[in-house]
């Protein structure tokens, strides 16, 4: 099997999932074809260079319904004859996008894909798709189905997170943010996004709150107390799954979960051929991918298994990572993560994350693995994993070694 490298990765700066967003006014497909037309121009690719576009997006509805990628592709400098093909792994969407194009690579199936995904939240609602499972009470009443919230309370309370665990990592992952922010250290693969005119709209992640601090995140309400312990009473329904569990402890909340925005990130990859014969040089070549199923219940702990599985098949251990990102759905997912490999938090996420750039679903994956790569690059490190947890209860992780 051939290998498979990354040659570029690009993200769009994340605008406020609501009508006074910044990217309010652009849409999925608009989004999108930035983020293709940046890795043809930077990679001076001519028409037909890739084979494939993979496109991934959560909520495939409305104006990101049908086939949003080979919408996308027509809307593009790409050459028409490149075909397109949308995907749906909720939250690892662009993630799973990235690993399939890996996979295409290795395989022989061609010698490069554009990979990533989009998702304007602030447009296109989030659960607006009607999804099944939590919709069907065939299916959710025999899943134990509970909203993401409470599932993100119920490993707090499984695994000992209190309610200043979660702020204290909330508050670290705004300092974070910032301070990346500051240092530039995103201007490598940030794309400025522009209006119809051509002019620039918004060039810097404006969910970012670098003030916040315990005070500020003591003061909110948690989100998902009603819901579990008022109608409809999803507490009931996870202390049947999990009789163990005297009480659910609801810590989470708007300052200490991930942010609702719109978002659109892709990356490049191809063979060694491939960069021969455009002249590029890979930044990094993609050892390994995984996913997996997990409880569908506690829905969010799918970075643990999905992590040890592609640790199993890459023949790895923890120790031989030097750099994680994992997204930062909400503060336990994290915090469960580093419990469970036990991972120095100064290894993990060191720009920040989604709780204070936001998570543009269908683009978070593909995000957090350019992010893992620039970062990897500027402390000069060899070797990267990043990783995400899904709803429905699975999980998806990439590892990444730079040449």
């Amino acid at each position: 099997m051939s290998d498979a490298y990354i040659y570029d990765a690009v993200r769009s700066p994340r605008g406020k999932g609501r009508p006074d967003g910044s990217l309010h006014e652009v849409t999925s497909v608009a989004l999108g074809k930035q983020m293709l037309n940046a890795i043809k121009d930077r990679s001076n690719l001519d028409g037909h260079a890739v084979e494939d576009v993979i496109w991934g997006n959560a909520t495939q509805a409305f104006e990101q319904g049908g086939c949003l990628a080979r919408t996308t592709v027509l809307a593009s400098d790409l050459d028409e004859r490149i075909p397109g093909l949308s995907i749906n792994r909720f939250c690892a969407s662009g993630m799973e996008a990235v690993n399939l194009a890996a996979n295409q690579v290795k395989g022989g199936a061609g010698e490069a894909y554009i990979a990533g995904g989009v998702e304007c939240m602030s447009r296109v609602q989030m659960g607006s798709d009607g999804a099944a499972v939590a919709v069907d009470p065939t299916v959710a009443m025999d899943s134990y189905f509970v909203p993401q919230g409470i599932s993100a309370d119920i490993i707090a309370t499984q695994y000992g997170f209190s309610r200043d665990d979660v702020d204290a990592f909330a508050v670290e992952s705004q300092k974070r943010a910032a301070q990346a922010w500051e240092d530039k250290r995103f201007a490598k693969s940030i794309v400025t996004i522009r209006d119809v005119n051509g002019l620039p709209i918004l060039d810097h992640d404006e969910y970012i709150r670098p003030g916040t601090d315990m005070q500020a995140l003591g003061s909110l309400k948690a989100s998902f107390k009603d819901l579990g312990e008022n109608m409809p009473g999803f507490d009931k329904v996870a202390r049947i799954k999990y009789p163990h569990l005297e009480r659910i402890n609801h810590v989470h909340h708007a300052g200490n979960s991930s942010g609702i925005v719109d978002g659109a990130a892709a990356v490049l990859v191809g063979s060694k051929e491939f960069g021969e014969k455009y002249g590029l040089k890979p930044r990094a070549r993609i050892r390994a991918t995984a996913k997996i199923g997990t409880d569908p219940t506690i829905m969010l702990t799918g970075p643990v298994p999905a992590t040890e599985r592609i640790l199993e098949t890459s023949g790895m251990s923890i120790s031989d990572i030097d750099l994680f990102e994992v997204n930062e759905a909400f503060s336990s997912v994290v915090l469960r993560f580093m419990q469970a490999f036990d991972v120095d938090h100064s290894k993990l996420n060191v720009n920040g994350g989604a709780i204070a750039m936001g998570h543009p679903l269908g683009a978070s994956g593909a995000i957090i693995i350019g992010t893992l790569l620039d970062e990897m690059e500027r402390q000069d490190k060899e070797t990267g994993l990043a990783t995400l947890c899904v709803a429905s209860g699975m999980g998806a992780a990439t590892i990444i070694e730079r040449v």
